[in-house]
């Protein structure tokens, strides 16, 4: 997602991979990896150079405003209470991975009772 937003407004500035990479002052081949997503998590430091080059921010590049899939206020605000509660990311990930067993495992007991039914 970050790495086509990227592209997006590379384009949209009609710059290439090269002349981007040099502008923002960052390597040529780490830029190419965000676009094409073979590197995913790109830190801060990358992604504000990158946003002043391309005349926007950060927050544009993380998130497209064309987006159907934003997140809402109250998902934010629970978030920021489990964050403040130190809940980690790895936290999070356990408790998503938990629900979906959950949800599989109800699904294959519903499963076995259509059989027997």
């Amino acid at each position: 997602m970050i790495g086509e937003r990227i592209r997006q407004l590379r384009r949209m500035k009609g710059y290439s991979l090269s002349e981007l990479a040099e502008l923002a002052g960052v390597s040529k081949s780490y830029l190419s990896y965000i676009e094409r997503d073979i590197q995913k998590n790109p830190s801060l430091q990358f992604l504000t150079k990158i946003a002043e080059t391309l005349d926007t921010d950060v927050n544009d590049l993380l998130h497209d405003k064309d987006s159907s899939k934003s997140v809402d206020e109250e998902w934010l605000t629970i978030l920021e209470k489990a964050i403040n509660e130190g809940m980690t990311k790895d936290d999070f990930r356990y408790f998503r991975d938990y629900i979906r067993f959950k949800k599989w495992q109800d699904d294959q007991n519903e499963e076995d009772e259509e059989i027997d039914d």
